[in-house]
This record gives C-alpha cells, sequence and structure tokens, in this order.
C-alpha cells in the first residue's frame, strides 16, 4: 500500500490519484514527465487483470481513501464505493451489501481464502477481518464473481493482507503504525505490522486494537444507542520461504472481540409462530400492517445489554510458483483452518453458543497460451462443522461439504479481449436434527467482452447464467432470533437459485476526466428470500420462501481534475429489487443516493469534502416500513511530513457533521438502532 500512494504523492501526482488509488488520472508535476500509478493486479481474479482492464465491475479500496475510511466493521468502510452499502448492527457488525445482496450471496475473502466464521449466519455475528490490517481491499460486483468462489451472485469482497509476506523487503525491514481515536463512540484504535527479512526468508507480525463505546445518535430518546459498543484485538505471525520461482508460507491469526446487540427487546421471549402468524403476549390480532413506527425506546445500562463475546484462531498456508511445469505459467494455492467461536449472552450467562470448525482450499493452474488462448483451472474444496447450542437456539448444528471446479479462459483480438468461463459445484448440509438432509449441485458460466476502443476508453459487456444453493439457515431455521427482533422458518425442500443476468460498463481510466458507469440486469427463477408472513411491533415472523425476481440498477462514479490542486467528483447507485408477477418489492433493498466531492492537495496538504443525499425509501416489502432520506456532510485535511526517515501522516476526518437522524433501510434494525451522528476522528500514520 505504502509503495501505491505514497510515491505517488512525492512524484506529484493529483488528488484524485492520492483518493482512489487505481484507475484515475495522474497529474503533470512542474518539472517532470507525467506519471501514472501502479496498475493494482486484482488478486481475486485468477487471470490476474488489474481494475482497469476488467470485463465485469472491480473497485479498490486503498491507499488514503482506506485510510480515511470508517475502520470500525468491514462494510461500514465499503460504503463509499458504488454499488456497495452497509448491513448495519450497531458498531459491532456489518456485512457488505453489492448491489441489493448481502451474504450468503456476497462471499468475503480473506486474501483468497474464505473468512470461515459465523457471519454468514445472522448480520449480528461480525466478520472476523479488521480493515486497519488490511493493504487494499477488492470488490467484485455481480454473479460474474461466481468464477471466484461459490454461491457469490451479488458479489466478491477480497481482503488483501500481509499476513503471509510475498517478498523480502528490500531494506531488510518495513512496516507501518496507524493510531486513531474518534469522539461519537469515544474511539481508541491502532494497528502496527513489520515485516523483516533477508536472503530466502521474511517473518510478519502485526496486530490491532480497538475500544469504542456506545455511540452518540442525534434526536433520540437516548443520547447514546444502548448496546452500540465494541472491543477486540487482533495478532498474527506469519513467515515465508522464498524459491528460485515462487514462494511458500504460513501464518497463524487470532481475534478475540467483545461488543452489543443493539436493539434487543425481551418483550418479544415468548412470541411463537401458528399457522404462519404470530402469537406473543398481548398480540393484537387487529395491529396495522406497517406495523410499529415510533421510537420511544428506553434506554438500558450495558448490564441489561446482550453481548457477543467471540474468539477466533485461523492458520493460513499459502504458495505461488511460476513456470513449474512445462505448459503452465503459475501454480498458486490457499489453504485454511479455522476453530470459531462466539457466545451470545446476557446477564452473563450464555444465551446462544455458535462454533465452526472449518477449513478451505484452492488450487489454480494457469496455462499457456493455446491458439491464443490463456486461461486458469481452479479447484477447491471446503468443510464445516457448524455448532450451535443453548436456549436461544434457532439452528440445528449442520456438517457443510463442497466441493467446486472453474476454469476461466481470455482471448485477445487487437483491441477485442474476450473471457469465457464455466464452475460446478456440489454441496451437501447434514443437519443433526430430524430434518433431512440436503444435497445439491450447481452449474455457472459467463461469456464477456471488453472492447478498448479509445485510449483510456473501454466498454465491457457480460453475461452471466449462475446458480446458487440455499444455505443451512434457509433450510433449517426454527425458532426465536431475537438478535434480529425474528421468528425465522427455514424450508428443507427449497432448490437452487437460477440467475440470469448481463451487466455493460464504459471506463475513461486517464486524463482530467474519468468516469465508471455501469447498468446490470439480473432476473432470478426460484429466489429465495426472507419473506414476512406476520409482525407485531418490532417483530416479525419470517419464512425463507422461493419466487422469480428481478435486479435492476444503476452505478456511477465520475471524476475531474480541475487544476493542479482542485479536484471534484459525482457518484451515486440505485438498485430495484422486485419479485416479479406482481409480488411486489423485497425486503431491505438500500435506498438509491447520490454525492458529490471536492477534493484538494496543496503541496503537503490535502482537504476533502463530501456530500451524500439518500432518498427515502419507499419501495417497500410487506410490513416493511419507510425510511426516511437523510443528507451526510463529511469532510477532512491531512499532512504529509518525514519523521525520522518515515513517511508519515497526520489526518483528521469529520464524518455526519450536521449531525443528522438516519436509518440505514438495509439493516434488520432499520427502525431501532439508528446510524452514528456526528463524529470527529483525529489520527496519524507512519510508513517506514
Amino acid at each position: 500500500m505504502k509503495k501505491v500512494w505514497v510515491s505517488s504523492w512525492n512524484a506529484g501526482v493529483g488528488l484524485v490519484a492520492a483518493f482512489y488509488g487505481v484507475g484515475v488520472a495522474a497529474v503533470e508535476p512542474p518539472a517532470s514527465e507525467p506519471k501514472q500509478l501502479e496498475k493494482i493486479v486484482i488478486k481475486a481474479n485468477p487471470l490476474r487483470t488489474d481494475a482497469d482492464n476488467a470485463t465485469i465491475p472491480v473497485s479498490v479500496l486503498s491507499g488514503e481513501r482506506l485510510l480515511l475510511s470508517d475502520q470500525t466493521t468491514l462494510g461500514v468502510a465499503l460504503e463509499g464505493l458504488p454499488g456497495v452499502r452497509a448491513d448495519t448492527f450497531g458498531a459491532g457488525a456489518s456485512r457488505p451489501i453489492i448491489r441489493g445482496q448481502t451474504a450468503p450471496r456476497v462471499v468475503v475473502l480473506q486474501d483468497g481464502a474464505d473468512v470461515m466464521d459465523a457471519s454468514g449466519i445472522s448480520p449480528d455475528h461480525a466478520l472476523t477481518v479488521d480493515p486497519m490490517l488490511a493493504d487494499r481491499i477488492e470488490v467484485i460486483r455481480g454473479p460474474g464473481a461466481l468464477l471466484y468462489s461459490a454461491g457469490a451472485i451479488g458479489g466478491v469482497v477480497n481482503v488483501v493482507d500481509s499476513r503471509i509476506p510475498d517478498a523480502v523487503p528490500v531494506d531488510g525491514v518495513e512496516g507501518f503504525a496507524n493510531l486513531r481515536g474518534a469522539s461519537g463512540a469515544r474511539e481508541r484504535a491502532g494497528a502496527v505490522g513489520v515485516t523483516a527479512g533477508e536472503g530466502n526468508f521474511a517473518i510478519r507480525l502485526e496486530g490491532s486494537t480497538r475500544h469504542s463505546d456506545d455511540y452518540r445518535v442525534p434526536d433520540w430518546s437516548t443520547s447514546r444507542l444502548p448496546g452500540s459498543f465494541a472491543r477486540s484485538t487482533t495478532g498474527s505471525i506469519g513467515a515465508s520461504w522464498f524459491h528460485d520461482n515462487g514462494y511458500t508460507g504460513l501464518s497463524f491469526s487470532q481475534m478475540n472481540s467483545r461488543y452489543g446487540l443493539p436493539g434487543h427487546d425481551h418483550g418479544y421471549d415468548e412470541c411463537s409462530a401458528h399457522d404462519f402468524s404470530l402469537h406473543c403476549d398481548d398480540h393484537d390480532e387487529d395491529h396495522e400492517e406497517e406495523g410499529h413506527d415510533d421510537h420511544d425506546n428506553e434506554g438500558s445500562d450495558e448490564g441489561d445489554t446482550p453481548v457477543t463475546r467471540l474468539k477466533s484462531q485461523r492458520f493460513d498456508a499459502r504458495g505461488e510458483y511460476s513456470n513449474p511445469l512445462p505448459g503452465l505459467t503459475r501454480l498458486s494455492w490457499r489453504a485454511g483452518f479455522a476453530k470459531y467461536r462466539h457466545d451470545e449472552m446476557e446477564h452473563d450467562e450464555i444465551a446462544g453458543t455458535f462454533k465452526n470448525r472449518a477449513y478451505d482450499l484452492r488450487l489454480e493452474l494457469a496455462h499457456a497460451p493455446i491458439a491464443g488462448w490463456e486461461g486458469v483451472f481452479a479447484l477447491q474444496n471446503g468443510q464445516s462443522r457448524f455448532d450451535t447450542a443453548g436456549p436461544e437456539r434457532f439452528l440445528p448444528s449442520t456438517h457443510t461439504k463442497t466441493w467446486g471446479v472453474a476454469l476461466l479462459e481470455t482471448y485477445r483480438l487487437n483491441d477485442w479481449r474476450f473471457e469465457v468461463g464455466m464452475r460446478h459445484d456440489w454441496q451437501s448440509i447434514r443437519p443433526d436434527s430430524t430434518q433431512p438432509a440436503y444435497q445439491g449441485r450447481a452449474l455457472s458460466g459467463s461469456a464477456a467482452a471488453i472492447w478498448e476502443f479509445a485510449p483510456a476508453y473501454s466498454l465491457a459487456l457480460q453475461f452471466s447464467r449462475a446458480e446458487r444453493m440455499p444455505g443451512a439457515q434457509e433450510l433449517y431455521a426454527d425458532g426465536v432470533h431475537l438478535a434480529t427482533n425474528t421468528y425465522e422458518i427455514g424450508q428443507s425442500d427449497l432448490g437452487t437459485e437460477k440467475s440470469t443476468g448481463v451487466d455493460l460498463t464504459l471506463r475513461k481510466t486517464e486524463g482530467d476526466f474519468t468516469f465508471e458507469a455501469s447498468v446490470f440486469y439480473n432476473r432470478v427463477k426460484d429466489y429465495i428470500y426472507a419473506q414476512t408472513l406476520d409482525r407485531y411491533e418490532d417483530f416479525r415472523l419470517i419464512r425463507y420462501a422461493q419466487q422469480d425476481a428481478q435486479f435492476v440498477g444503476l452505478e456511477l462514479d465520475m471524476n475531474y481534475q480541475v487544476n493542479r490542486t482542485i479536484s471534484v467528483g459525482v457518484f451515486g447507485d440505485v438498485t430495484r429489487g422486485r419479485l416479479t408477477n406482481g409480488g411486489g418489492d423485497l425486503p431491505r433493498i438500500p435506498a438509491a443516493r447520490l454525492g458529490g466531492r471536492i477534493n484538494a492537495q496543496w503541496q503537503d496538504w490535502r482537504a476533502n469534502l463530501e456530500v451524500i443525499r439518500v432518498l427515502r425509501q419507499d419501495r417497500i416489502a410487506a410490513y416493511e416500513i419507510e425510511t426516511p432520506g437523510y443528507t451526510m456532510l463529511n469532510a477532512g485535511v491531512a499532512y504529509d511530513f518525514e519523521a525520522q526517515g518515515a513517511d508519515a501522516q497526520v489526518y483528521l476526518q469529520g464524518r455526519n457533521l450536521l449531525n443528522r437522524l438516519a436509518f440505514n433501510h438495509s439493516s434488520y434494525l432499520a427502525q431501532v438502532a439508528p446510524l452514528p451522528g456526528r463524529s470527529i476522528m483525529l489520527g496519524v500514520r507512519v510508513d517506514y
């Protein structure tokens, strides 16, 4: 990361390039030739193309933009990217939402390997990934990402880190340190990483810590949101041995986390489901469909707030070799094993326990050109033993096995490049209940072309036919899930989703004016969704059902370098998700948004100003409540300097400076857990 953006500043690269890392224009320094930013290879793509030449929409969060993002959780850190939102759940957990889809249709990878936690089960389960330790974060949007991971109809998020070194430091030692604090939640956070090596060996040590209290909420019944506190520590050690044609590495990492669960209401403890309707104490049979719309909930002290206590340990091994055999240009492999557990605590007693022992293996073989075609064959295998226990258990324990094979080929002809790919997956799930075991298979494929019709201009078109098998929660859930204020009912006879989509992307990647615009259409046969059957106040009865659906949307990101000091930009996205044949709108689809930004750079100073308008979401599913629109104002300033030969930066960033009361329609807690109010962050980072 240091090589990408620090060197770019020193060379006089413009502010847009500093903030966005890839696919933007460089500004000509007064006394030197124009320089371009280093192309960032997308590691989640087996073909190892860069973002500018991808046939599918790709975004990369890196450099200063990653540093200045809200790195409390992965989902929140990515919210500024086109088509990406966060499934917020207080400050302790949030999952990325891509084009209206989240887990299990959005797969999160840690440098190419599955995260192997419990985040795919529920939005209150935290991802075991710390953005403060990331070098960069790659986001692949749309069903074309299925070639890189099974079931990823929405997309893939790949968090690239340095836990396993892939090179020996040039000067023998390199690293970073980052300290920050924020006012809104009294956050104190820090991260540090050091890589040292000599000859053919390198070792990496890194760690992070974060401590935040309940965050402030404006114009609410309580000044701070009860249960929105979070504490976490992460540490890892890794080492690599380098060969003449590659490397082999190994790492161990551990995360410990403790965070609150906002919106928890024990008034729903005794709710039950009968004949697809709710039966709760004081349940009014004539309650209105739109449910309870006030927010006069009383605050509670931390002792009354449910708390999640999480511990994750994992081993990772990686290797990559060039020209390992005749006809093969690259062999790379990933292996990961994780031991995960989290307890949901109430009054210091365990109300629910989730454990996961899992492994994930992936092998990629890239072959030399055959009649002009180059490609990669991938083989993937995984296994998960997911155990649940406790009085609030709403899922049986399950044993899941997966296999996948994929082939991706590319061919270049003059200004055109073509890609074709296929993937086949097998999955079996065996529950410890009387419900039947699941066995299924899925076949996915895509065809794409990118036309570089002028210098720095390209037009990419992709067609995809993707399938996704149901997960354990959709098949077997049965019980009260108090974290999300729902009673969940699964269906063990759910079939495979079949998605057909088209994606069109227009890019301009160099010059003063750069942009990327994407439109997409996706039609899904037998789409699996959480259908709300009944609602009592903020408690809902949901059943996982299947019905045909369609998604259509637009994503836009434009930047213009006015002069060597000022750049301006406009961005926005909108997604519409509906059930076909008059079925109505799908639940928790993000509202449309439109934003503008101004960036400035003068000598060692930089400043940014951003205004985002999120529109009212009135396209709602049955029993949903409309979410009002809101305006966010964010601004910041940063200063670069040298300290003892190291590159350093002091930064000040303000979020929600207008202190607006805002609700996230995509959250299960949209009506009871507002977004944070005004917060000022001060930090310092040193790279050496």
